[in-house]
């Protein structure tokens, strides 16, 4: 009875912490210290049990504790490129913000153009243009409380054009992800990638000098096979080898402290069995993740119900694991000969996301751009939707969402 009664008071607490806007005032960020139970493990002091670094910076350590909280009462709402991408590019505020004048709760970033072969880190160069741009959104949306999130599009290591198979020879397919694996061909080129990659991580500074947390997802949507990581190119094997060595050169040998290391395949398992299949072992992975725009292609409640059952088997295992369960990547793309689907995010999102006493920490949408857009922003006949769906009880932007990198006193 007394678990029962202090599980009860906790969630309660938490609950209303969730719920409010984030403040500058301490006050209003303090909860009380949660007790461990039977079927929640998670408490403040044995967070880094539960990590892929158990020496995670302190920062580090309250986003992982605050996003898995989150998800019992929130779901923080992101967009890819939200700061620098929008449709018809109308500039200034998020096309999230235009639309419901708040800043998004994530922002999504990419290492694509920081690891290109043609970055050479002088500042009349677009690479590395870009490569500030991105450390600067960074750091605002830091600044301002948000999440940062980023994957890597890396390019192929034999002459660093695509990272889509389609632009490469069938050699090229068959020997590119074996090569940058221990021992291969490759291997030293990817190291030094992930040199780069580390020098990013470790230069990221918030106002009082301390390194700002970020979620990385590298080698995603690995069940397809449209990038050069992809299913029909390493066996699982492979596949975890790479990962497992990605944390660890990172974690272990640049020392980088300030990441949370996401999981995340396209959508096409079905089983728990299927999306572990990769999978490279708890004490590399924090976020269990799932790319997913089939599902919601016009295909409506049916699409939806999908979506869901997938997220449920996500969810089901971050319980289990004590991992973070989110929706990396969605959307569904409006052009001028792609119409809006009546009520996508209000109700077939949202009902994706919700359903079925799922617990869901995080969703990111695509980005905008000059053509079409994922995202609404105030012009475009969807907008009410959008609103509504943010709008919602368990939709976070920023508006509502919690201070994530300070644990709970």
């Amino acid at each position: 009875m007394k678990n029962t009664f202090l599980k009860t008071a906790f969630l309660s607490f938490w609950f209303l912490a969730l719920t409010g806007c984030s403040s500058d005032k301490e006050s209003d960020n303090e909860v009380i210290v949660d007790p461990p139970t039977q079927d929640d493990p998670l408490t403040t002091q044995n967070a880094p049990n539960y990590m892929a670094d158990a020496n995670a910076s302190k920062e580090t350590i309250a986003l992982f504790y605050n996003l898995k909280r989150l998800a019992k009462t929130k779901i923080a709402i992101g967009q890819q490129d939200a700061f620098n991408s929008f449709y018809q590019d109308a500039g200034g505020d998020s096309d999230i913000k235009k639309n419901s004048g708040y800043d998004p709760a994530l922002l999504g970033s990419d290492f694509m153009f920081i690891t290109d072969k043609s970055n050479n880190n002088q500042s009349d160069n677009w690479f590395f243009q870009q490569e500030q741009k991105i450390i600067n959104d960074t750091k605002e949306a830091y600044a301002k409380g948000m999440i940062n999130t980023f994957s890597w599009h890396l390019r192929e290591p034999d002459n660093e054009e695509s990272f889509y198979v389609s632009d490469m020879t069938t050699e090229q397919k068959n020997t590119a992800f074996k090569s940058i694996l221990p021992g291969g061909a490759n291997h030293e080129w990817y190291r030094k990638k992930l040199d780069k990659v580390a020098s990013i991580f470790l230069n990221l500074k918030g106002s009082k000098g301390e390194l700002i947390p970020v979620i990385f997802r590298p080698f995603h949507e690995f069940d397809g096979s449209w990038f050069w990581w992809g299913a029909n190119f390493c066996t699982p094997e492979e596949y975890k080898t790479a990962y497992k060595f990605t944390v660890e050169y990172l974690r272990d040998t640049k020392g980088v402290h300030n990441v949370l290391y996401a999981f995340s395949p396209d959508n096409s398992y079905t089983t728990e069995a299927n999306y572990l299949s990769r999978y490279p072992g708890d004490k590399y992975v924090d976020i269990l993740g799932m790319d997913n725009y089939g599902d919601f292609d016009n295909q409506g409640a049916t699409g939806a119900a999908k979506a869901n059952t997938k997220l449920k088997i996500i969810s089901d295992l971050a319980k289990t694991k004590v991992k973070i369960a989110a929706l990396t990547e969605t959307g569904y793309r409006v052009t001028s000969s792609n119409t809006p689907i009546t009520n996508w995010f209000s109700t077939y999102l949202y009902d994706a996301l919700t359903s079925n006493s799922i617990e869901v920490s995080y969703m990111m949408i695509w980005n905008n751009d000059k053509n079409g857009y994922y995202v609404p922003n105030s012009s475009v006949s969807n907008v009410a939707d959008f609103k509504t769906f943010a709008s919602k009880p368990k939709s976070a932007l920023l508006n509502s969402l919690p201070k994530m990198y300070e644990l709970p006193k």
